[in-house]
This record gives C-alpha cells, sequence and structure tokens, in this order.
C-alpha cells in the first residue's frame, strides 16, 4: 500500500494499475520464500512442521444426529451427520458399476467464509472435488451394512477458510460420526502439506494455509488413521519431485495427523455407544423368501398397514432381509412383533392365545398368527358334552389354545383348549338313540318286514330288499 501511494502518481496508478499489482504479487511471492528458506520462519511466524491452534467441540448442534466443529487456525468447519433407512441411499445413475452409495459426504463452500459476498448456487468443481475426497477419506473406515445398517449422510460447512478447509471437513465428520454414534473402524485426521523449492533449497511446510497454497509449490493433502493413510490428493507447481521429497513430505504429515488426532481423541475417544434420541432405531431381521409376499400382501397392503399403525419405517430387500427403523423403541418393536407375527409357523406344544374368526358345527377356528389359523375340535372346547360351539364360544372371543397337532400334508392344525370351562347345562346334545329316531321319523316310509320302521342309519325311504322268484 505505501509502495502505491509513494511511488506511483495518479496517472501512472491509472495507465500501469494491473502491471503494479502483478509486479507486487511477484514481490510478495519471492519475499514469503525467501522467508521461509532463508530463516525457516513462515508468514504467520510459525515453524515449518508446526500446525496452526486447534479448536475441537463435539457434539456442537444439540438436535441433529451427530455434529463436530473443527477449527485449526483460521479454518473452521461444522460437520452434520444423518442417519437414514438403507433404502435412503444416493443412486448413481453414471459408467461406474455401482448402482448407488450409503455414505455420502457433501462440502459447501460459501462466500462469507472467506470474507466475500456472492450467490450460492449449484455446487461447482471446488465443492464437488472437496467433498469426494473427505469421502474417499472417510469410506475405508464406515462400518459394513450388517454392523450398521444405516444411510449415512455427512455435510460439512465452511464457516472460515485460509487453507485446507476439505482436511478440516474430514476431521470434521470423524467428529460428527462418532457424536452419531456411527461405530467406525478407526477415526480419521487430514492435513495438507506445502512444499518451497529453490533450487536444491527444499522446506516441507506442515498445515499451509492460503498464501503458502498461492505461493508455494505444492498443496499435498494427506488423510488416514494411525495405521495408515485412507486418501491423498495433490496441487504440484514444483519441477519435478524426487521420491525423497515425498518421502519426507510423508512422514511429516504422518506426524501432524498424528498431533491432530490427539486433540481430536481427546474430546471424543470413541464412537458413542448409543445413538441419539432423535436418530431413528434400525433393527434388522430375516424372513424365509416365500415369506415376503405374505409381509407386503397385495399392493403392499399389508406392510403399509403396519407402518401407518406403529409409526416405523419397513424397508424390505429380496434376499429377505428387513430393516424397521423407528425414533421411538415401542415402535421399532411393535412392527418388529407383527411381521414375525405374519411369518411364524407354530409348532406342536406351542401356545397362542388367539381370536375366535370362524364357527363351524364341528368346531372353532382360532386365529394364531396373522396367516395361520387352527382348530379347535367341539369335543375341546369345554369340560363336557357340548351341543353347540355357540354355547360356549363367539365370534371375536380370545381364547388360550395349544397346538396338538399339525398334518404334514395339508398344514392343518389342531387345538385344544387350555384353561376349559365347564359345559352349560342344557347344552349336552341328545343320546344318539333319541336323536336317530327323531331323524328317521321326519322320514316317510323306510319301514322294516313286519311293519316296523327301519330306523339304521341310512335306511329310511329305502324300499325294502325283495327276493328274486324263479320263472
Amino acid at each position: 500500500a505505501r509502495i502505491k501511494e509513494e511511488s506511483f502518481n495518479e496517472e501512472e496508478l491509472a495507465a500501469w494499475g494491473s502491471d503494479i499489482a502483478a509486479a507486487l504479487k511477484a514481490l510478495e511471492k519471492k519475499a514469503m520464500r525467501a522467508m521461509v528458506i532463508e530463516t525457516g520462519e513462515r508468514a504467520d511466524g510459525r515453524r515449518a512442521d508446526e500446525i496452526r491452534p486447534l479448536h475441537i467441540v463435539p457434539g456442537y448442534l444439540p438436535r441433529v444426529h451427530g455434529s463436530g466443529l473443527f477449527q485449526r487456525g483460521q479454518t473452521q468447519a461444522l460437520s452434520i451427520a444423518t442417519l437414514g433407512m438403507l433404502n435412503e441411499w444416493q443412486r448413481l445413475d453414471t459408467i461406474d458399476p455401482a448402482e448407488g452409495k450409503r455414505y455420502m459426504h457433501q462440502y459447501n463452500f460459501p462466500p462469507y467464509c472467506t470474507g466475500e459476498t456472492g450467490r450460492m448456487g449449484a455446487p461447482k468443481r471446488r465443492e464437488v472435488g472437496h467433498g469426494a475426497l473427505a469421502e474417499r477419506a472417510l469410506l475405508p473406515v464406515i462400518p459394513s451394512e450388517d454392523e450398521f445398517p444405516y444411510a449415512i449422510r455427512v455435510v460439512s460447512e465452511i464457516l472460515e477458510s485460509n487453507g485446507s478447509s476439505s482436511m478440516a471437513s474430514t476431521c470434521g465428520s470423524t467428529l460428527a460420526l462418532m457424536d452419531a454414534g456411527v461405530p467406525i473402524k478407526a477415526p480419521v485426521s487430514g492435513i495438507a502439506m506445502g512444499l518451497i523449492k529453490e533450487g536444491d533449497d527444499i522446506v516441507i511446510l506442515s498445515d499451509i494455509q492460503g498464501i503458502e497454497d498461492f505461493l508455494g509449490d505444492m498443496d499435498f493433502k494427506v488423510c488416514g488413521t494411525e495405521k495408515g493413510i485412507t486418501a491423498l490428493q495433490m496441487d504440484n507447481k514444483a519441477k519435478g519431485l524426487s521420491t525423497e521429497i515425498l518421502g519426507r513430505a510423508l512422514k511429516q504429515a504422518h506426524e501432524g495427523r498424528a498431533h491432530i488426532l490427539k486433540a481430536m481423541l481427546a474430546e471424543l475417544p470413541e464412537p458413542r455407544a448409543t445413538l441419539r434420541d432423535t436418530a431413528p432405531r434400525i433393527e434388522t431381521i430375516h424372513i424365509p423368501v416365500d415369506k415376503i409376499r405374505d409381509v407386503i400382501g397385495s399392493g403392499g397392503k399389508v406392510v403399509r398397514g403396519i407402518q401407518d399403525e406403529t409409526g416405523a419405517q419397513i424397508d424390505i430387500q429380496e434376499d429377505g432381509t428387513i430393516h424397521i427403523a423407528a425414533i421411538e423403541g415401542p415402535a421399532g418393536e411393535a412392527a418388529k412383533a407383527m411381521i414375525l407375527g405374519i411369518v411364524k409357523e407354530p409348532e406342536v406344544g406351542e401356545i397362542f392365545e388367539g381370536e375366535v374368526v370362524g364357527i363351524k358345527d364341528f368346531g372353532a377356528f382360532v386365529k394364531l398368527t396373522p396367516g395361520k389359523d387352527g382348530l379347535l375340535h367341539i369335543s375341546r372346547v369345554a369340560n363336557g358334552r357340548v351341543g353347540s360351539v355357540e354355547d360356549v364360544l363367539q365370534l371375536g372371543d380370545t381364547v388360550k389354545v395349544q397346538v396338538l397337532e399339525i398334518d404334514p400334508k395339508t398344514g392343518k392344525i389342531s387345538l385344544d383348549r387350555l384353561d376349559k370351562p365347564e359345559a352349560p347345562e342344557g347344552s349336552a346334545p341328545a343320546p344318539r338313540e333319541h336323536r336317530g329316531h327323531e331323524r328317521h321319523e321326519r322320514h316317510e316310509g323306510g319301514k322294516r318286514e313286519g311293519g316296523q320302521r327301519d330306523v339304521r342309519p341310512g335306511r329310511a325311504n329305502r324300499t325294502p330288499r325283495r327276493r328274486h322268484e324263479s320263472h
């Protein structure tokens, strides 16, 4: 600013404005690089391997499923994790053989994070690339579907940026996942390395800020756990990088990552043991494939009814895997019980409390499971003889029964009633002889020889047998 004011007049500034700005930028670059090479001191006074001050707050937001605030110097990222059903994964329509992904990471870089104004529109190359880098850094430690049957989305909001916001979003996302109770295999930290190379003089910088990125020779981002690297990305402006330089950079990056990871784990040592109350609880069960149709029902009627009644969400896979999600535990348990009731096969000796859903002369049908009924024979509805089932049971009654027998060919189930009541007075059927007389007297004819009516079963109304006469 002083050079512009003291060395040039208004006419010269107007005529050479762009040239003056370019020359001053070149001077700034030369001064910064010379200071690092000659004195080992960086623009903000740090040593080459020194990390800027850290500020780490897991669980920063109270109502989300998981969050983490990560600040390193003048770079600050707030990452928010959201858990959902597996069917809420992101579907991909690309040449990639993968149809979709269940772990998604988005990165937002609004103009205000660098003190500027501007529109916020669709993601640009920077947002897509930085989000992809943070996603790849964490993907190796995401638990499998069997271990953690959730779709996971993390959004990193860059609140302030002065160098390596993508690595801040990686660290913030690790905090958010752990805060959400995602059992990641290991925590991940990241750091951006820089390089100043003047001839044979080389200085590798840890945790570079904006000016060292713009005026330096390398922006080398390294992410990983304490055991290894999960993602790398490099912008290189130097002409030729030897394996010796890269080896030094990776070793120094490991030290920086370890320093950052130690600070993170001091605030949150491991994933939280339980999910937030605001997060859905997902339980996985497996049913036989031939029972999927019964659970779904005609046009999805059954599964929709379960969801409407319990408030749980149900995702049914083709292999019989069912994921049940609910914010409140009782809702998920109720949905699970209803599904298991549909697919359950009764076993001999098993006891049920079922509803009487049908009454016939020979007995009552009792609903054991949503898809299975059993027959309670009239001889087993009460202690003593009963003339009519309806003397003891009515439609809609709840009765406690035990499975006596299951026909292996037809699958029909025979039941016995537990805690049988005594047969009501006057309900017993008429004696067999009396019933036979009453039945046959209603028919005309059928008398036996000698004028007596034939009362044998099946003999009423029959023509008396005659001997054949010979001619």
